[in-house]
Protein backbone atom coordinates (compact mmCIF):
# COMPACT_ATOMS: atom_id res chain seq x y z
CA UNK A 1 0.00 0.00 0.00
CA UNK A 2 1.30 3.30 -1.29
CA UNK A 3 1.81 6.39 1.26
CA UNK A 4 -0.81 8.14 -0.60
CA UNK A 5 -3.66 5.23 0.10
CA UNK A 6 -2.28 5.10 3.71
CA UNK A 7 -3.36 8.73 4.30
CA UNK A 8 -6.31 8.06 2.08
CA UNK A 9 -7.57 5.14 4.07
CA UNK A 10 -6.71 7.01 7.58
CA UNK A 11 -8.75 10.03 6.17
CA UNK A 12 -11.48 7.57 5.83
CA UNK A 13 -11.36 6.01 9.39
CA UNK A 14 -11.87 9.49 10.63
CA UNK A 15 -14.47 10.99 8.90
CA UNK A 16 -16.68 7.40 9.74
CA UNK A 17 -15.47 8.53 13.43
CA UNK A 18 -17.17 12.23 12.71
CA UNK A 19 -19.98 10.95 10.39
CA UNK A 20 -22.61 10.88 13.59
CA UNK A 21 -21.34 14.75 14.23
CA UNK A 22 -21.34 16.47 10.60
CA UNK A 23 -22.99 14.26 8.72
CA UNK A 24 -22.41 14.87 5.01
CA UNK A 25 -19.48 17.52 5.19
CA UNK A 26 -17.69 14.63 7.91
CA UNK A 27 -14.55 14.14 5.39
CA UNK A 28 -14.46 17.76 5.37
CA UNK A 29 -13.84 17.69 9.09
CA UNK A 30 -11.69 14.44 8.97
CA UNK A 31 -9.19 16.81 7.06
CA UNK A 32 -8.94 19.64 9.44
CA UNK A 33 -8.96 17.06 12.43
CA UNK A 34 -6.03 15.50 10.35
CA UNK A 35 -4.25 18.31 9.57
CA UNK A 36 -4.30 19.55 13.63
CA UNK A 37 -3.25 16.24 14.76
CA UNK A 38 -0.32 16.35 11.89
CA UNK A 39 0.54 20.25 13.05
CA UNK A 40 0.54 19.05 16.68
CA UNK A 41 3.03 16.13 16.10
CA UNK A 42 5.61 18.47 14.16
CA UNK A 43 5.62 21.10 17.04
CA UNK A 44 8.80 19.93 18.72
CA UNK A 45 10.36 20.68 15.10
CA UNK A 46 8.36 24.35 14.82
CA UNK A 47 9.54 25.00 18.44
CA UNK A 48 13.51 24.53 17.23
CA UNK A 49 12.72 26.29 14.27
CA UNK A 50 11.30 29.35 16.43
CA UNK A 51 14.41 29.37 18.66
CA UNK A 52 17.00 28.98 15.81
CA UNK A 53 14.68 32.28 14.75
CA UNK A 54 15.16 33.79 18.04
CA UNK A 55 19.21 33.22 18.54
CA UNK A 56 19.93 34.62 14.66
CA UNK A 57 17.65 37.69 15.78
CA UNK A 58 20.10 38.00 18.96
CA UNK A 59 23.18 37.85 17.25
CA UNK A 60 22.38 40.56 14.68
CA UNK A 61 23.51 43.53 15.99
CA UNK A 62 26.64 41.40 16.88
CA UNK A 63 27.08 40.36 13.43
CA UNK A 64 26.30 43.73 12.02
CA UNK A 65 29.20 45.28 14.51
CA UNK A 66 31.56 42.52 13.21
CA UNK A 67 30.72 43.30 9.83
CA UNK A 68 31.10 46.68 9.72
CA UNK A 69 34.42 46.44 11.61
CA UNK A 70 35.83 43.71 9.18
CA UNK A 71 34.20 44.61 5.75
CA UNK A 72 38.09 45.20 4.43
CA UNK A 73 39.34 42.08 5.38
CA UNK A 74 36.63 39.13 4.65
CA UNK A 75 38.37 36.54 5.89
CA UNK A 76 38.50 38.04 9.04
CA UNK A 77 35.05 38.58 9.53
CA UNK A 78 34.32 35.25 8.42
CA UNK A 79 36.57 33.81 10.97
CA UNK A 80 34.99 36.52 13.59
CA UNK A 81 31.27 35.66 12.84
CA UNK A 82 32.21 31.70 13.27
CA UNK A 83 34.10 32.38 16.48
CA UNK A 84 30.50 34.61 17.81
CA UNK A 85 28.33 31.27 16.52
CA UNK A 86 30.75 28.78 18.31
CA UNK A 87 30.40 31.15 21.37
CA UNK A 88 26.71 31.16 21.24
CA UNK A 89 26.61 27.82 20.38
CA UNK A 90 24.55 28.91 17.08
CA UNK A 91 24.73 27.55 13.58
CA UNK A 92 23.90 29.02 10.06
CA UNK A 93 21.37 26.33 9.96
CA UNK A 94 19.90 26.33 12.99
CA UNK A 95 16.53 26.84 12.44
CA UNK A 96 16.48 26.33 8.77
CA UNK A 97 17.02 22.52 9.19
CA UNK A 98 13.78 21.76 11.21
CA UNK A 99 11.59 23.74 8.80
CA UNK A 100 13.15 21.77 5.90
CA UNK A 101 12.41 18.61 7.55
CA UNK A 102 8.54 19.74 7.50
CA UNK A 103 8.70 20.12 3.69
CA UNK A 104 8.13 16.34 2.78
CA UNK A 105 4.98 16.44 5.24
CA UNK A 106 3.40 18.80 3.71
CA UNK A 107 3.86 17.78 0.18
CA UNK A 108 2.21 14.96 0.97
CA UNK A 109 -0.37 16.17 2.61
CA UNK A 110 -0.74 18.83 -0.20
CA UNK A 111 -0.72 16.07 -3.02
CA UNK A 112 -3.60 14.17 -1.62
CA UNK A 113 -6.23 16.93 -0.71
CA UNK A 114 -5.51 18.44 -3.91
CA UNK A 115 -5.41 15.65 -6.67
CA UNK A 116 -7.29 12.93 -4.34
CA UNK A 117 -4.51 10.50 -5.45
CA UNK A 118 -4.43 7.44 -3.22
CA UNK A 119 -7.57 8.77 -1.14
CA UNK A 120 -11.12 6.59 -3.20
CA UNK A 121 -13.50 9.51 -3.60
CA UNK A 122 -12.01 11.87 -1.10
CA UNK A 123 -13.26 14.68 -3.46
CA UNK A 124 -16.77 13.76 -4.11
CA UNK A 125 -17.54 14.27 -0.96
CA UNK A 126 -19.23 18.04 0.51
CA UNK A 127 -18.69 20.58 2.59
CA UNK A 128 -21.98 22.69 3.52
CA UNK A 129 -23.15 21.01 0.05
CA UNK A 130 -19.97 22.26 -1.95
CA UNK A 131 -17.64 19.48 -3.50
CA UNK A 132 -14.61 19.13 -2.37
CA UNK A 133 -12.99 18.43 -5.47
CA UNK A 134 -14.38 21.80 -6.87
CA UNK A 135 -13.04 25.40 -7.50
CA UNK A 136 -14.07 28.42 -6.60
CA UNK A 137 -14.66 29.65 -10.25
CA UNK A 138 -17.33 26.81 -10.96
CA UNK A 139 -18.95 27.50 -7.85
CA UNK A 140 -19.85 31.50 -8.06
CA UNK A 141 -23.39 32.22 -6.80
CA UNK A 142 -25.62 29.79 -4.40
CA UNK A 143 -24.24 28.08 -1.37
CA UNK A 144 -21.35 27.02 -3.32
CA UNK A 145 -19.81 29.97 -3.65
CA UNK A 146 -20.28 31.26 -0.13
CA UNK A 147 -18.04 28.23 1.23
CA UNK A 148 -15.09 28.82 -0.86
CA UNK A 149 -15.64 32.76 0.07
CA UNK A 150 -15.67 31.89 3.35
CA UNK A 151 -12.49 30.15 3.18
CA UNK A 152 -11.04 33.08 1.37
CA UNK A 153 -11.82 35.66 3.99
CA UNK A 154 -10.33 33.24 6.76
CA UNK A 155 -7.44 32.32 5.01
CA UNK A 156 -6.88 36.65 3.98
CA UNK A 157 -7.17 36.96 7.65
CA UNK A 158 -4.98 35.20 8.79
CA UNK A 159 -2.42 36.41 5.77
CA UNK A 160 -3.24 40.24 7.43
CA UNK A 161 -2.50 39.44 10.41
CA UNK A 162 0.89 37.34 9.55
CA UNK A 163 1.59 40.14 7.44
CA UNK A 164 1.08 42.73 10.30
CA UNK A 165 3.35 40.59 12.77
CA UNK A 166 6.17 40.04 10.88
CA UNK A 167 6.72 43.95 10.25
CA UNK A 168 6.24 44.41 14.30
CA UNK A 169 8.91 41.79 14.65
CA UNK A 170 11.35 42.28 11.73
CA UNK A 171 15.15 41.94 12.66
CA UNK A 172 17.64 44.22 12.96
CA UNK A 173 19.82 44.76 10.67
CA UNK A 174 17.45 42.72 8.07
CA UNK A 175 17.86 44.10 4.35
CA UNK A 176 15.23 46.84 4.42
CA UNK A 177 13.91 45.37 0.81
CA UNK A 178 13.52 41.83 2.04
CA UNK A 179 11.98 43.25 5.33
CA UNK A 180 9.49 44.63 2.97
CA UNK A 181 8.68 41.78 0.23
CA UNK A 182 8.73 38.46 2.88
CA UNK A 183 5.69 39.57 4.58
CA UNK A 184 3.82 39.69 1.62
CA UNK A 185 4.46 35.93 0.64
CA UNK A 186 1.42 34.94 3.62
CA UNK A 187 -0.97 36.09 0.92
CA UNK A 188 0.22 33.44 -1.70
CA UNK A 189 -1.71 31.22 0.24
CA UNK A 190 -4.57 33.15 -0.43
CA UNK A 191 -3.48 33.04 -4.21
CA UNK A 192 -2.99 29.42 -4.31
CA UNK A 193 -6.28 28.52 -2.78
CA UNK A 194 -8.22 30.02 -5.60
CA UNK A 195 -6.45 27.62 -7.99
CA UNK A 196 -6.31 24.42 -6.03
CA UNK A 197 -9.85 22.12 -5.13
CA UNK A 198 -11.60 23.33 -2.11
CA UNK A 199 -9.67 20.09 0.09
CA UNK A 200 -7.04 21.55 -0.74
CA UNK A 201 -7.87 24.92 0.27
CA UNK A 202 -9.36 23.69 3.17
CA UNK A 203 -5.93 21.93 4.37
CA UNK A 204 -4.06 25.08 3.50
CA UNK A 205 -6.64 27.34 5.56
CA UNK A 206 -6.52 24.94 8.21
CA UNK A 207 -2.47 24.93 8.44
CA UNK A 208 -1.79 28.29 8.20
CA UNK A 209 -4.32 29.46 10.81
CA UNK A 210 -2.73 26.70 12.71
CA UNK A 211 1.21 28.33 12.12
CA UNK A 212 -0.17 32.11 12.95
CA UNK A 213 -1.51 31.00 15.86
CA UNK A 214 1.20 28.84 17.03
CA UNK A 215 4.24 31.14 15.96
CA UNK A 216 2.42 33.74 17.69
CA UNK A 217 2.37 31.75 20.83
CA UNK A 218 5.65 30.82 20.42
CA UNK A 219 7.38 34.47 20.41
CA UNK A 220 5.28 35.80 22.71
CA UNK A 221 6.49 32.88 25.40
CA UNK A 222 9.97 33.93 24.97
CA UNK A 223 9.20 38.35 25.03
Amino acid sequence: MSLFSCLGSLLSTIADQLDPLFGASATAAAIVVFTLGVRAALHPLTRAAVRGEKARARLAPKFAELSRRHRSDPERMRRALGELRAEEGSSPMTGCLPAVVQLPVFFVMYHVFSTGSGAGDLLDHTLAGAPLGGRWDGALGGSQGLVHLALFVLIAAVATWTWWRARRTAVPGASPGLARVLPLLSFGTLVTAAVVPLAAGLYLATSTTWTAVERALLHRGAS
